[in-house]
């Protein structure tokens, strides 16, 4: 069965289709991410994906049950989304934000418990954050705000968690170390990671499904080796580049043209 999937989707902003009679699966268990150009469309279906737009036409189905049938806190036990750059209101703690991940569990006869308080701070652990649990929110740096940020949506305890650009104003350094923190949720506990990423080249090292938008459609979508190559990025990208392997992961590298000279006009291994 496939974690999240999409049948006949249409999105829209007013009269303005985004996305048109989509049909797409996610795979359980690996991490998707969406990949396209500047107003594709991926940051509009991840936010369908999670129930927080509603489709113009079409359904998205979450363990095979219509999301639009199913209570709100019942999705949030299911699934966790994480928007492009959250905010916190002035002097929230990173323990009382975490804690805001338990709302789903929370109601008159059932009050905050043991367990309630052992997944938030096995949260706060698995995010490194536990010795910054007192620090507020706005005191952090980007990246651990960030970790603050997941540390939250872990704390939902949902197979299924979706990040819209979780990278965003983040240096190199804080990049790599989100998406190895979300790398390791995959790898140790099975979760279904689905995110958006501008970084083509880290979206080929961390993904094990691509999927390509373009034109209100999947352009493309399978593993990075399968999918990314100079075509494909011409035509989502409208870049011209030269695709060659990642020495370290042994996975697509894209080098983008530019300058308007190449210095090195041939190099060895490029993949067309």
């Amino acid at each position: 069965m496939h974690a999240l999937e999409t049948r006949s989707l249409t999105l829209s902003y007013g009269e303005s289709i985004i996305i048109e009679e989509l049909d797409l699966q996610i795979p359980k268990g690996e991490i998707t991410v969406f990949i396209g150009g500047n107003g594709c469309g991926k940051s509009t279906l991840l936010r369908s994906l999670a129930r927080l737009l509603k489709p113009r036409q079409g359904n998205v189905l979450l363990e095979g049950k219509a999301i639009s049938g199913q209570s709100t806190k019942e999705i949030a036990k299911q699934l966790a989304i994480l928007p492009q750059g959250p905010t916190a209101p002035e002097g929230l703690s990173v323990l009382q934000l975490v804690k805001q991940g338990r709302y789903p569990y929370q109601s008159w006869l059932k009050q905050w418990s043991e367990h309630d308080e052992k997944v938030v701070w096995d949260s706060l652990r698995a995010t490194g954050m536990e010795e910054l649990a007192e620090r507020t929110v706005d005191s952090l740096s980007g990246g651990q705000r960030q970790r603050a940020w997941i540390a939250m949506t872990l704390a939902q305890e949902t197979d299924v968690i979706l990040l819209d650009e979780p990278t965003t104003y983040l240096d190199l350094t804080h990049q790599i170390e989100i998406l190895d923190l979300l790398f390791e949720l995959n790898e140790k506990e099975n979760r279904t990671i689905i995110m958006v990423l501008h970084d083509l080249n880290l979206a080929c090292r961390y993904a094990h499904h691509l999927v390509a938008i373009r034109d209100k459609q999947i352009f493309a979508q399978g593993k990075p080796e399968e999918v990314i190559n100079c075509d494909l990025v011409k035509n989502v990208f409208d870049m011209n580049c030269q695709v060659t392997t990642d020495p370290l992961f042994g996975t697509p590298l894209c080098i983008p043209h530019g300058r308007g000279r190449c210095l090195v006009p041939n190099l060895e291994g490029l993949r067309a």
